[in-house]
Formats: C-alpha cells, sequence, structure tokens
C-alpha cells in the first residue's frame, strides 16, 4: 500500500496515543499504529509521516465513542503490518467479543495451534493497534493479567472499563 503517512496525539485516559495511519485517498486513511504511552516492546520503526489530526479524525472519533462507553466495535479501515502469522492472530484477537476474556492457549486453539500459546503471545505482544484490535482481551490461564506493551495497569483499566459499560 502506498500513501502519505500520517500521525497525531491523541489524548485518551490512558494517557497520550500516537495514532499513525497512511492516506490513501484524501478522505481515507488506513490506521497503521497506535502507540500507547511509555510501551515497554520496541516496534519496528513508522514510516515518516506527517502531522494531521483532521486526516485520523474517523479513528479520533471511534476511540472517543469507545472511552465513552458508546462504541463496543470498532469499524475502521486497518493496515496492521506484520507477518502472516501475526496478522491471523490479529484478526482472531480481532472477533474477542468487547467485555470477554481469553487466555492465550484459547487464542492459540483458535488459530488452529493450539500448542503454540507462547507463539500467540509474541503475535499479540506485537499487534501494532491495541485497543482497537483488542490484544487486551488476551489474559494468562485463569484469568491472570499478563503480558500488555502498555503496561498491566493500561491492561487493567481497559478490561475494568469494558466491564463497566457492559454492566451498564
Amino acid at each position: 500500500m502506498t500513501g502519505i503517512t500520517v500521525r497525531c496525539t491523541y489524548p485518551s485516559p490512558l494517557g497520550d496515543l500516537l495514532l499513525v495511519g497512511v492516506r490513501e485517498t484524501p478522505d481515507r486513511v488506513r490506521l497503521l499504529a497506535i502507540h500507547l504511552p511509555e510501551e515497554r516492546h520496541p516496534r519496528a520503526p513508522d514510516p515518516p509521516s506527517a502531522e494531521d489530526p483532521a486526516a485520523l479524525q474517523p479513528a479520533r472519533t471511534a476511540l472517543d465513542a469507545y472511552f465513552g462507553g458508546d462504541l463496543r466495535e470498532f469499524d475502521l479501515p486497518l493496515e496492521p503490518r506484520g507477518t502472516p502469522f501475526q496478522r491471523l492472530v490479529w484478526e482472531e484477537i480481532a472477533r474477542i467479543p468487547f467485555g470477554s476474556t481469553i487466555s492465550y492457549g484459547e487464542l492459540a486453539r483458535r488459530t488452529g495451534r493450539p500448542g503454540a500459546a507462547r507463539a500467540v503471545g509474541a503475535a499479540a505482544g506485537a499487534n501494532p493497534i491495541p485497543i482497537v484490535v483488542p490484544c487486551h482481551r488476551v489474559v494468562g490461564g485463569g484469568g491472570a493479567l499478563t503480558g500488555y506493551a502498555g503496561g498491566l495497569d493500561r491492561k487493567a483499566w481497559l478490561l475494568d472499563h469494558e466491564r463497566r459499560v457492559t454492566s451498564r
């Protein structure tokens, strides 16, 4: 995919998020990445980009609705970049319903690789579009909070947020 790469900062309850997208046309941008504050795992660098909050307005609006409790499923054009295995894992993560969690072992089973929980965990950790591709919904065995690029406090906040919204 070619296009102009754009970015903007989005203030969220988790701290400032860096949104990165690629503009396909003047009014269509595919979301490439959401960088959480103080990410623990370095990712491949984003392509050079121009500051353009207007181009990323659909993502900003969707995040506003999600954090406001009015959006349970994102419908944004995405372009997560990764290996075929990573993309398979991310597609399966995107199917986890709002307010639900599954274990890494269950995610491995759903991807057709029941013995690959660690590889699935690594792929989940490389998810370039957290929140929208809700890797925070993947937990350790017995529901233990493990692994999240933005830190376990942010993972817990996201899960608590979704529980609060579903209990309304």
